[in-house]
């Protein structure tokens, strides 16, 4: 037996996308990428990836993260791997965050794995493309 979502529990779930997004690009994560895997996955909705120039800012990141998302009610299911910080798993059940220090993130290429995912575009990351003087944005 499959479940399906209503419309409306997935249009709530692309509002709160951003509040995700917007939590990671607060600690300066770069290449922040948002994929869609409604349909293609029973492990999450969207995976959210991002890259960090070193361990510690990984660890960074997640620690930012877990505490922006509390304070709005939001507390993870499962964190894995942030005292290593090379591959950071942040598990909020629909939405999962990965961030990886940036060379770890390049071996594992989730984004290839995952390559028939959309690619997703929120408000955070069109204003932070926009402070960074992009003269556009990827939008699938």
């Amino acid at each position: 037996m499959t479940l399906k979502k209503s419309n409306q529990a997935m249009q709530a779930l692309d509002q709160r996308i951003d509040l995700y997004v917007k939590a990671v690009l607060e600690k300066k994560a770069a290449d922040v990428l948002v994929l869609d895997l409604r349909g293609l996955s029973s492990v999450a909705d969207i995976f959210i990836i991002c890259s960090a120039l070193s361990n510690r800012q990984a660890t960074a990141i997640s620690d930012f993260v877990e505490r922006y998302l509390k304070n709005l009610g939001i507390k993870p299911l499962s964190i894995e791997g942030k005292n290593e910080g090379l591959w950071v798993l942040l598990d909020y059940g629909e939405v999962v965050i990965h961030v990886f220090y940036e060379t770890i993130r390049k071996f594992y290429d989730l984004e290839g794995l995952w390559s028939d995912a959309k690619r997703m575009t929120t408000e955070s990351m069109k204003e932070k493309a926009k402070k960074d003087g992009a003269l556009e944005i990827y939008v699938e």
